[in-house]
């Protein structure tokens, strides 16, 4: 007969439940050595049965379902075993492989309610147990039945079992009666929400006591944790947290116990400790939103230790990785404080503006570090971000809030510096609602008035008749004037410079005390007028507006000015204006201007300075000479093989070739070079420079099916091989020309050659064929006559 005896069992891991079928995974200890059991439950009886290898070794556990059920079942997987499901034909199976050693036992009698049990050897069953173990199996033994015997029942009405209920899980009973401790722990939470932390600790540490064996104790334990950490008390989190994480390790709140206590080593400076609970989290509960604040509270400990650019990683990682919207939050938000203290002010605006738009709210958990936030984009002149920041706290605050009144007071003024005109009409209105004799009333109603002229009308063309009207009615008074500026102002920005300058003495005429920048408005209108010359290459009035607004030509136009003289011939202003630029510390410029520069005085033949210019943008470029933006510039390349021949240097155009073609390749646009270098050869007789170009040459002619140098290098490259005595190469390059269009007396001289080279080769036969041809084509041409001779021999 079996016997066999079941452990209480000490802690749940994870249950799911399908239509009627419930599986639980549970795990205990015995005798030191831990063994897990897995119950599967259903309304209906099912099948499963072991497969061995032959061994007798349990190698899988497979249980069949008539029903499916109706949403996919995730893998479970502990130390001893995996379950996993599939369906098959129209069956729903679950499988069972160990990772350990198991056992399968049906689960046929209910020991609470049955007095009798005997040998059941059942095929299907209602609930099924699989013990996943070590070495030895705990608590069951197994026995091998006699062969011969009957299996009588075995009654136990005067011993049965005792039955003894639900446990907790310390494996103590649990007395349903005693319900405050369900009560007060409500009430934890309840005071918790209302962050009446102190309340709460308190009757934490009463429940505790009163209750020692609670089922809430995981709970408990759990919400002082975090009341600890509201209160920023990270001493008793390290030490609540080393209870918690021992006692309750498969808790579902341990992945906010993990973050929370390695937030509180890093707080007292216990950083490797700290790493160990960051560890930890981040590898055991990598899809946990905790996880997610990890990173932000490993970021500040990496901040605080002075690793900036890992804790942006971290801070980076909460926010790409979260869909909590508190997470987010606090990322960018740690975020928008870094880039503050740099000088990278737009990338903290830009996640400034993210908080606002999400959780504007936000902003109020922190107000002086928020408005130390707020006044540095203001000092950075970023009214817009610093007044989103500004309405964000105020509309947190009540109106008897010491900062109130003066949050609506920069928001308002800020918004009247931007673009954001009716906005700051809003928010100047709202303090003047809010607070009619506020402390800066004067200075909010000068900020409205202003805006009069801004806010009059959208309509450009409006808004100028209106002003020629106040400046018609209010000639000589400050309205007036505030007219003639704010006309001047809408014409400049509208780009009708010409009749800024028109403006120019009436705008000279304001109080300079008041309006500031009515010099720089008429120089700018000038140099606006100047930029549309420039555009139209109208080179004579870009220098009289010059001359007549004592302008000084900066860099800026150079590039204008530049074009402007080249295409008017005036090389001497356009060498002026690019030698102005040479020594520019910007690198891409001086490679701009080096090479105009060079290309000015090739123009105007000055060599010399051509090949000096040359080395200098060469140095510049030539480690980078596959950048796009060096594209341009690797032409200095072949001014400077141009420069080499038109100074007849001959041995320097042979130097310069070899860079041409390391630079460009075999490129159609340097034909004329490399035929240029086959001459060079030809004077110096060197038939292997002609015989290298003069290939690049026909290649190049090939590739494009022009053949402009033809038959010049045909002539040119069969000799060099004839005089090499190569005479089969000297006769495929010949032959060449028999598909080439050319003139009677080309012809005939490259039947000649085509004679002479049929010879050398002892092709009799055809070479005075060829003579004859060469006679054909043209009598009259010295190869004919010669053609004729060798016919003669």
């Amino acid at each position: 007969m079996l016997k066999w005896t079941l452990s209480l069992l000490l802690f749940t891991i994870s249950s799911s439940s399908l239509f009627a079928l419930e599986i639980s995974l549970n795990g205990a200890k015995e005798n030191f050595k831990a063994y897990s059991t897995l119950h599967l439950t259903d309304n209906s009886r099912f099948l499963c049965q072991e497969e061995k290898d032959d061994f007798e070794v349990v190698t899988q556990i497979v249980c069949a379902f008539v029903k499916k059920p109706s949403q996919e079942i995730k893998k479970l997987q502990n130390n001893f075993f995996r379950l996993e499901s599939k369906i098959n034909k129209g069956t729903f199976f679950l499988i069972i492989t160990p990772i350990q050693k198991i056992k399968l036992y049906p689960i046929v009698f209910d020991l609470t309610k049955e007095n009798s049990v005997y040998q059941a050897n059942v095929k299907v069953s209602n609930h099924w147990m699989i013990v996943g173990y070590e070495d030895k199996l705990p608590y069951i033994k197994n026995k091998k039945p006699l062969k011969r015997g009957i299996n009588f029942p075995f009654v136990m009405s005067r011993d049965k079992l005792p039955y003894v209920g639900g446990l907790d899980l310390k494996g103590h009973p649990v007395y349903i009666k005693k319900v405050q401790d369900v009560t007060d722990y409500l009430r934890i939470k309840k005071l918790y929400k209302e962050k009446k932390y102190e309340l709460s600790l308190e009757l934490i540490d009463d429940v505790m006591l009163e209750y020692p064996n609670s089922l809430f104790n995981p709970e408990l334990l759990f919400y002082k944790i975090r009341v600890f950490s509201k209160l920023s008390d990270n001493d008793n989190i390290v030490s609540t947290s080393k209870v918690y994480l021992r006692e309750y390790s498969s808790d579902e709140n341990v992945p906010e116990v993990l973050a929370l206590t390695a937030n509180a080593y890093s707080k007292i400076g216990m950083n490797i400790d700290a790493d160990y609970f960051f560890d930890r989290l981040f590898s055991e509960h990598k899809e946990s939103i905790y996880t997610q604040w990890g990173y932000i509270y490993k970021g500040e400990m990496l901040e605080g230790s002075g690793a900036n650019s890992k804790a942006l990683m971290f801070y980076k990682k909460a926010l790409n990785e979260t869909n909590d919207i508190d997470i987010a939050a606090t990322a960018a938000y740690k975020l928008a404080i870094y880039y503050s203290s740099t000088t990278k002010t737009d990338t903290s605006a830009e996640y400034t503006m993210k908080i606002i738009n999400a959780k504007a709210n936000y902003f109020i958990n922190d107000l002086k570090k928020s408005m130390d936030l707020m006044h540095h984009f203001a000092d950075q002149s970023d009214y817009i971000t610093a007044s989103a920041i500004a309405k964000a706290l105020s509309d947190e605050m009540n109106i008897n809030h010491d900062e109130h009144e003066r949050l609506l007071r920069d928001r308002a003024m800020w918004l009247s510096e931007t673009d954001e005109k009716e906005e700051a009409f809003k928010a100047l209105n709202i303090y003047m609602k809010e607070y009619p004799y506020g402390l800066y009333e004067e200075e909010i109603l000068v900020a409205k008035d202003s805006l009069f002229f801004d806010l009059s009308d959208n309509n450009v063309s409006v808004k100028l008749a209106q002003y020629n009207e106040l400046i018609s009615q209010y000639m000589d008074d400050t309205i007036g004037n505030r007219a003639v500026y704010e006309k001047a102002k809408l014409l400049l920005k509208e780009g009708m410079f010409s009749d800024v300058l028109g403006l120019k003495d009436s705008i000279l005429e304001l109080d300079s005390q008041k309006y500031d920048n009515t010099q720089e408005i008429i120089i700018n209108a000038a140099t606006g007028s100047m930029k549309n010359y420039l555009k139209l290459q109208e080179c004579q009035e870009v220098l009289n507006i010059s001359h007549d607004y004592n302008i000084t030509l900066s860099d800026e136009w150079d590039d204008g000015i530049y074009k402007c003289a080249m295409k008017g011939g005036d090389y001497q202003l356009s060498k002026k204006i690019a030698n102005k630029n040479l020594k520019t510390k910007d690198i891409n410029e001086r490679k701009k201007w080096l090479y105009r520069y060079i290309k000015v005085d090739f123009t105007t033949g000055n060599y010399s300075d051509v090949l000096d210019a040359s080395k200098d943008l060469i140095l510049l470029i030539e480690d980078e000479l596959s950048l796009e933006e060096n594209e341009e510039y690797k032409e200095v390349y072949r001014y400077i093989f141009d420069t080499y021949q038109r100074l007849e240097s001959s041995q320097k155009m042979l130097v310069s070739i070899i860079n041409l073609k390391e630079i460009f390749g075999l490129n159609y646009k340097d034909i004329e070079r490399y035929v240029s270098v086959m001459a060079i050869g030809s004077d110096l007789k060197d038939d292997n420079i002609v015989i290298q170009y003069g290939n690049d040459v026909m290649s190049l002619q090939n590739r494009s099916s022009s053949y402009v140098q033809s038959p010049y290098v045909e002539f040119t490259l069969y000799q060099a091989y004839v005089n090499q005595e190569d005479f089969n190469r000297a006769l495929d390059v010949v032959k060449l020309l028999e598909s080439i269009e050319l003139s009677s007396a080309h012809r005939s001289r490259q039947k000649y050659l085509l004679g002479s080279v049929y010879s050398k080769l002892w092709r009799d036969e055809e070479s005075r064929e060829a003579y004859q041809q060469s006679i054909d084509a043209d009598s009259t041409t010295p190869w004919a006559k010669l053609a004729k001779s060798a016919l003669e021999i």
